[in-house]
Formats: C-alpha cells, sequence, structure tokens
C-alpha cells in the first residue's frame, strides 16, 4: 500500500480536480485498489461533512469490510 501522505495527496487532487479527466479517473482507481473502502468516491464527493484529505484517508483505513460466517 503506498504511504499515507500519498494517499492524502491523491485525495487532495481529487477533491480539487487536479488533472486531466484520465489523470483523475486513473487517481481515483488507485485509491479505490489500495484502500479498503468500498465506497471512497462517495467520502470524496459525496459526504455531507466536509471532511478534510487527512479525514477521508484516517476513515477509509479504519473501514473493514464485512466477515461473512463460512458456508457449511
Amino acid at each position: 500500500m503506498s504511504d499515507h501522505g500519498q494517499l492524502v495527496e491523491r485525495v487532495r487532487k481529487l477533491m480539487n480536480a487536479e488533472g486531466t479527466e484520465a489523470e483523475l479517473d486513473d487517481m481515483l482507481t488507485e485509491l479505490q485498489l489500495q484502500l479498503p473502502y468500498a465506497e471512497i468516491s462517495n467520502l470524496i464527493f459525496w459526504d455531507d461533512r466536509d471532511l478534510t484529505p487527512e479525514q477521508i484517508v484516517e476513515e477509509a483505513l479504519a473501514a473493514r469490510p464485512i466477515q461473512l460466517p463460512p458456508q457449511s
């Protein structure tokens, strides 16, 4: 996984739309692959809490996938 600072920088660039559409799409794809939070784009673009890039990364890193019991 990338280091924390790189994740924060990617989120900041996405929030500020710094890059071409293709670059922004690539950044979002990388974040989706590197963070356990399934809906990282919702935190970046649609969350009503006005989170900072650092807060978004922290929340995404704290997310844990749902563990289903083994099928018998």
